[in-house]
């Protein structure tokens, strides 16, 4: 048996499509629990912690079952890391092909791999926090930020990466716009109304994901031009940044319910297979 058809059988299996389930579920609440932070930072004055990633791990470590609750979180992104690493193999073999076959095989697997990293990173980060070693996500990358400045050409690589940030916001902008979102999940089985609630969600919530991460980009190309690793303050400081514009508090509560219709679209999505 070939690493493809290894890689072809794990994503196939039950036990992992179940896991996943749960790992988009678990997506799915952290971003409706980034949107909560997001409208009391807009309304209250936030509540002491950032709205981010890190903040909403540290709002379920802080629940009665917090603990135990951010062990199933890992555990299913995890699982969908593990996945969607499945499919970048799964994908491999066409890399050698031609044509339009090539470019999807290379799409597929370049999309597989990022949000396998995406998946990791934040599994990594709930296990942090479960243990009680969590910290801000603003601090570590003001931290990684000032890292990368000491490399050789650092500041034209955060610069880099702000920029690539500022794409990948635009192509959420762009995928909520044209509805692609809907191409890449099967809804035969759905009906008309669960259609139409999960188009609703994705047209709101990956422009809405897509500003804050272009806000992140623009925050690390200004901590690129002023070489002050301090202006890379991740999302947190990307929400405060949109709070700082005129009409502040209602940008700030259209990109939450943006972030908070991509969190329920995750959930919603947990119900639907992928399309290959």
């Amino acid at each position: 048996m070939t690493v493809t058809d290894t890689a072809r059988q794990a994503g196939n299996s039950d036990t992992l499509e179940h896991l996943a389930r749960v790992g988009l579920i678990a997506y799915g609440v952290v971003h409706l629990l980034v949107a909560w932070l997001a409208v009391q930072l807009a309304w209250f004055g936030g509540g002491g912690e950032s709205a981010d990633q890190s903040g909403a791990m540290s709002t379920l470590a802080e629940s009665p079952i917090g603990k135990p609750l951010l062990w199933v979180v890992a555990l299913g992104l995890i699982a969908l890391a593990a996945w969607q690493a499945a499919e970048v193999i799964r994908w491999k073999s066409g890399w050698s092909a031609s044509g339009k076959q090539r470019t999807k095989a290379l799409r597929k697997s370049g999309n597989a791999l990022v949000k396998a990293v995406i998946y990791g990173a934040l599994a990594v980060l709930a296990i942090r926090f479960a243990t009680g070693s969590g910290q801000s996500s603003s601090s570590s990358q003001q931290e990684t930020t000032a890292g990368v400045f000491g490399w050789p050409f650092g500041q034209w690589l955060v610069g880099a990466a702000g920029l690539a940030l500022i794409g990948v916001g635009a192509w959420h902008v762009r995928k909520g716009l044209n509805q692609h979102f809907m191409k890449q999940i099967d809804t035969s089985k759905a009906s008309p109304s669960a259609v139409r609630l999960v188009t609703r969600l994705g047209q709101v919530g990956f422009p809405g994901k897509g500003i804050a991460l272009a806000g992140v980009g623009g925050l690390l190309i200004w901590a690129a031009v002023t070489f002050d690793p301090s202006k890379a303050r991740g999302l947190d400081g990307a929400l405060r940044t949109i709070l700082d514009l005129p009409f502040g508090q209602i940008l700030l509560t259209l990109v939450a319910l943006g972030i908070a219709a991509f969190g329920a679209f995750c959930l919603v999505r947990a119900r639907y297979p992928e399309r290959t």
